[in-house]
């Protein structure tokens, strides 16, 4: 079940042929699967932030860096006061080269096109993280610290998926 929800996740963010645990994630997988999905979208913010005009763009990249700045930050702090190291693992790692590929291909655009390839990356990267979240780590998760701090971080992340669809409607 995980290995069809994460290469789903990975296909919509364009990576094919990863290596996907077969099994259920751990907690500390997970802690670290959702740590590294956090960094992914604020590294994309950061390259949008840098490279639009477009003032909706550039204020949703701004929310997206706050917001998963302040998840990830709960995610520290909880992994700390729980004592669990998280744990890489391949599907973190696959996300990682995934969004380093995505990234690369969006430092080539400029204006408009930049513009409408990052919106729509976003909206594609939201619905592949939520369906991961709500089918796979949420569910896998064993601490209820954990899995409340991953539910918290799927309604959180509802709303940017939601919110990418709405801006991405100006580019169509």
């Amino acid at each position: 079940m995980i290995r069809t929800i994460m290469i789903a996740a990975l296909l919509a963010m364009g990576l094919s042929g990863a290596a996907i645990a077969a099994d259920a994630p751990t907690d500390p997988q997970i802690a670290h699967i959702a740590y590294t999905a956090g960094q992914i979208d604020i590294a994309a913010a950061q390259q949008a932030i840098a490279k639009s005009k477009n003032a909706d763009i550039v204020a949703f990249a701004k929310q997206m860096a706050e917001d998963h700045k302040a998840v990830n930050d709960q995610a520290l702090a909880l992994v700390k006061k729980l004592n669990v190291t998280p744990e890489d693992n391949p599907t973190s790692q696959a996300l990682s080269k995934a969004a380093a590929d995505k990234l690369a291909e969006l430092a080539k655009l400029d204006g408009a096109a930049f513009d409408k390839a990052y919106i729509d990356n976003e909206v594609a990267y939201h619905k592949a993280v939520d369906s991961a979240l709500s089918t796979t780590l949420i569910p896998a998760a064993q601490n209820a610290e954990l899995k409340a701090l991953l539910q918290q971080g799927l309604t959180l992340f509802t709303g940017h998926e939601k919110h990418a669809e709405m801006v991405a409607a100006e580019f169509k």
